[in-house]
């Protein structure tokens, strides 16, 4: 097979984002990560699992170009120590355990620095889901049918069936192919969107580079995670306060979308003060019904004195074009609403999408957890650690 990952900017934003914060602050941090197939009929074959070995070994191979180096330099936020410290950044193979010792056929551990482990979770995944589609299927046909379906897509865009607002993909990690997620990048960049609807870039570093789009993101629930849980002394509790105190240390008022549901939205809202909710210039919805998180922002936003409509709330969470034009109409005229959409636009055909995750289950010798607005999306090795986290919001909550 080709080799899928070929630069190191293909990638989120988000993690380098992260990683300036983790390279200025929390350079001595350890992680480990861990692969999950969400999907109970999905089994990867021995073949599959040596071949996600030999990708991920050729993505350890690659080191930044000049020119990629440049680029993310002129991102206004990313300073000239942590590009300098880019120049001799390189992924280590021997972080890595990959086995076939999972229910699903293919166990992926990563230990090492937060520094470096936190940069291979997307890289990992596009590898896992392009192997899979590629050796599972026949691919042509996926790719025709995906192709038929991107082009009804951009047409509902065109004659206003959709209305998006603003909306961007985001789709790397979960997509049919790298083959695929440019086609559709690249169609949604060239058509003729309703004036309602707003392309304004992708997640995924290289294509944005690519084709002079937007690069978006911000930062993931790894970074309230290891923050909050990641020392010792912490109370997990306060997990958001450490995590918007050290962003805004490194980023003031730029690069500010915060993430709302790493150990639920009310939770979040004890620390998201007049000073934090006027830094940043919005929040991210991942979880939970995004109707009623909307209103419970908006309505926080003006018990604090601030008009939302000069805020932006940004929609993640498992979205297709439909829901979000139905969120579009509902917030409009209450805030700047915008999208993040990913496997809908990135590996849309007739087979499932594989619901992988990879996430952070350790931070220096600690157990982490995240607890979201929706119920069974945390992902923990201790279960004495998820009940003990519960129990802190739960009495935070209520004293």
């Amino acid at each position: 097979m080709h080799m899928i990952i070929n630069s190191l900017l293909e990638t989120d934003l988000y993690k380098f984002s992260m990683g300036q914060a983790i390279y200025h602050q929390f350079s001595d941090y350890r992680t480990t990560w861990s692969f999950k197939c969400r999907n109970k009929d999905v089994h990867f074959t021995a073949e599959m699992v040596e071949e996600i070995k030999k990708q991920i070994q050729h993505y350890c191979e690659l080191r930044f170009t000049e020119d990629e180096l440049a680029y993310l330099g002129r991102i206004k936020w990313f300073k000239k120590s942590y590009v300098d410290f880019l120049r001799l950044w390189q992924p280590r193979f021997e972080e890595f355990t990959i086995t076939n010792e999972a229910e699903c056929g293919l166990s992926i551990e990563a230990s090492g620095s937060w520094l470096n482990t936190s940069m291979y979770e997307i890289p990992t995944l596009a590898i896992v889901n392009e192997v899979f589609f590629r050796m599972n299927y026949q691919y042509d046909t996926l790719l025709d049918r995906f192709k038929k379906r991107l082009s009804a897509k951009i047409a509902g865009i065109e004659d206003g069936t959709y209305k998006l607002g603003t909306f961007s993909e985001f789709g790397i990690r979960r997509r049919l192919s790298a083959e695929a997620q440019e086609m559709a990048v690249v169609a949604l960049k060239e058509s003729r969107l309703n004036s309602d609807s707003h392309f304004i870039g992708t997640s995924n570093v290289y294509l944005a580079k690519k084709y002079e789009l937007a690069p978006v993101g911000t930062m993931a629930h790894e970074w309230i995670m290891c923050t909050g849980q990641g020392n010792h002394k912490h109370n997990p509790s306060y997990s958001n306060w450490y995590a918007l105190e050290a962003w805004v240390r490194e980023y003031g008022v730029l690069n500010g979308v915060a993430l709302t549901d790493t150990i639920t939205t009310d939770c979040f809202l004890r620390d998201f003060k007049l000073t934090y909710a006027t830094l940043f210039s919005g929040v991210r919805h991942d979880s939970g019904d995004p109707v009623e998180w909307g209103e419970k922002m908006i309505a926080h936003y003006k018990n604090l004195g601030i008009d939302p409509k000069n805020k932006t709330l940004l929609f993640s969470d498992s979205l297709d074009f439909a829901k979000a034009t139905a969120l579009y109409q509902h917030f409009k005229d209450k805030a700047k609403v915008a999208f993040g959409i990913g496997t809908f636009i990135s590996n849309d055909t007739d087979k499932e999408a594989l619901n992988i995750v990879m996430k952070v289950t350790s931070c220096n010798g600690c157990d982490v957890a995240k607890i979201s607005d929706t119920p069974g999306k945390c992902m923990c090795k201790n279960p004495e650690y998820v009940d003990y986290l519960q129990r802190s919001i739960d009495w935070r909550m209520n004293h």
